[in-house]
């Protein structure tokens, strides 16, 4: 006959200790419901056949008492049937955790433990048999569910023995099928709690489960350690119990109850606006904040690099966190010698001869505060790769600003040859990684041609004019316009580009809010009066 070697999962129903395996290289499954069995010394060994193999006598062991290593009373024990057994040194050997026929009621196997192994075996035949303790349970208000057997008597026990606790028979692999085979007995509870590990398999688990119940009855208890025994071993109970009854109610994913948005609140009442280094765009404004997505748009040439090496250098003078630069037009010397210009105060990329060491100031000013992130993007620029970019800068590098110039470049890189369709897809995401990471992110796009007059001959921007989708209005928090008329006889109206905020969805006020002048001499933008009037917004 053979001999019984170890527990483990089954390929075919995914029980995490159910399969037996025995010397002679026979397989059993004893999960309720599968079929799963091999003949040891046979070259069929491994086909799945119906028949059954003798299972274990059923041993229930010693006598019911108090598992004291575990926390665990006398009284918690007797309640789910458990006994153990010792040595003759009066140690505690093994654990025995009966598992009952739903039908008759009946102890038909055993969950065995070895304590000093902490491994598991079963005895008896598990075929018709529920969650451990589910035959023991007396209320119709609430009831856990845990992984394994320790778990929901320590529930039982650190809830005052009052409410329901049971058990998965085959751990967080066998889940779903569990619940579903239990779920009309589930429902018939007001409210179902999950405690499950605090791992990837109870999480994923979870997930299994869900969807199955029906509205606001099912509750997910995550636990501050890694299950409910290890909480009462530590003597966490009120932690525990804090845990359990603040267990949030599962709903879809975008469903939120209201009374849950007041610490939303409170965390995003303490968020500051970081305004931008010109007045008549903050009048407008109110500045910037993070969780923010800005657009910035014009036709060609009207000063959108500088505008933004504007923007950086200021957020790099006056503000904390740091700051990520993903410039797609330009090399990563260029954007470098960019934003050394502004420190500067003038254009250091047209001074080819100037001394590196007269350069050094300027580079530690910018690039060498070690708050400066930037992307050499060069053969690279496929959407996930500059998402992974985003999340990276913002998370691993603690980015609080990131600048991607520009999107154009993102859709001429997708296989797609439909644009719009292309833009959608990047700004839904753009929009998501946002709202993910807390960033402020600033976003160049480029508009179409226009139908009439040139926007680079002054013409004014409308946001119906942003280049292939309407999701870049959509979506942006904030849309900021730049138009300038380059080929104007006046040379001050010429070299002036007026901004105008087409959206603003924190205050609503749109419309033009600054006008910028740009010196040749240093390279900068300064706010100036209406060129054409004369007169300051």
């Amino acid at each position: 006959m053979a001999n019984f070697v170890k527990h483990t999962g089954c390929p075919e129903c995914n029980s995490s200790d159910a399969l037996a395996i025995y010397d002679d290289g026979g397989e059993h499954c004893f999960a309720s419901g599968c079929s799963y069995h091999t003949n040891g010394n046979d070259e069929s060994n491994m086909q799945t056949t119906a028949t059954v193999a003798t299972p274990r006598p059923l041993n229930l062991g010693g006598r019911v008492a108090a598992i004291t290593e575990r926390r665990l009373s006398q009284e918690t024990c007797r309640r789910f049937g458990v006994t153990v057994e010792y040595d003759t040194k009066g140690d505690v050997i093994k654990h025995y955790y009966p598992y009952h026929k739903l039908n008759t009621n009946e102890v038909s196997s055993a969950k065995v433990r070895d304590v000093a192994t902490k491994n598991f075996f079963t005895s008896g035949d598990p075929r018709g048999v529920g969650f451990f303790g589910q035959t023991k349970c007396t209320t119709n208000r609430y009831i856990t569910v845990t992984e394994g057997e320790l778990d929901a008597m320590s529930v039982f026990e650190m809830t005052g023995r009052k409410w329901d606790a049971v058990s998965l028979r085959t751990g967080a692999s066998g889940a779903a099928k569990e619940f579903k085979e239990q779920l009309e007995w589930l429902e018939s509870y007001d409210t179902v709690v999950i405690c499950f590990d605090n791992d990837k398999a109870g999480e994923e688990a979870i997930d299994q489960v869900k969807d199955l119940f029906s509205p606001d009855k099912l509750k997910i208890c995550r636990l501050p350690m890694k299950d409910a025994s290890d909480m009462l071993v530590a003597n966490k109970v009120k932690e525990f119990t804090q845990c359990w009854w603040n267990a949030k109610v599962y709903r879809p994913d975008g469903i939120i109850a209201g009374t849950d948005t007041w610490e939303n609140l409170v965390e995003k009442r303490k968020v500051k606006s970081i305004d931008y280094p010109w007045e008549g765009l903050n009048h407008l404004t109110r500045g910037h904040r993070p969780y923010e997505l800005v657009t910035i748009t014009s036709g060609s040439g009207m000063g959108k690099s500088q505008f933004i090496r504007e923007i950086e250098f200021d957020l790099l003078q006056r503000c904390e966190g740091n700051i990520g630069v993903l410039a797609l037009e330009e090399d990563v010397s260029r954007t470098t010698l960019g934003i050394m210009s502004v420190a500067a105060n003038r254009p250091l990329h047209l001074e080819e001869d100037t001394p590196v060491d007269e350069l050094r100031p300027f580079w530690e000013d910018t690039l060498g505060t070690g708050r400066y992130y930037l992307f050499d993007h060069w053969g690279s620029t496929s959407t996930d790769n500059l998402l992974a970019r985003v999340r990276y800068m913002a998370k691993a590098l603690d980015c609080r600003f990131v600048i991607l110039d520009h999107l154009s470049i993102v859709v001429s890189s997708q296989e797609s040859g439909d644009e719009r369709k292309a833009i959608d897809e990047i700004m839904t995401k753009l929009r998501t990684l946002v709202a993910e990471t807390g960033v402020c992110l600033f976003l160049v796009s480029h508009l179409r041609r226009s139908q009439g007059k040139a926007h680079e001959d002054g013409a004014r921007i409308s946001l119906g004019e942003l280049r292939g989708s309407q999701a870049i209005a959509q979506l942006s928090d904030i849309v900021i316009g730049m138009e300038r008329d380059q080929q104007n006889e006046n040379e001050e109206i010429r070299n002036t580009t007026t901004v105008r905020v087409l959206k603003n969805r924190y205050t609503g006020e749109t419309g033009p809010a600054c006008y910028l002048a740009y010196d040749r001499g240093t390279g900068r933008l300064t706010e100036v009066p209406n060129p054409h009037t004369g007169d300051d917004f």
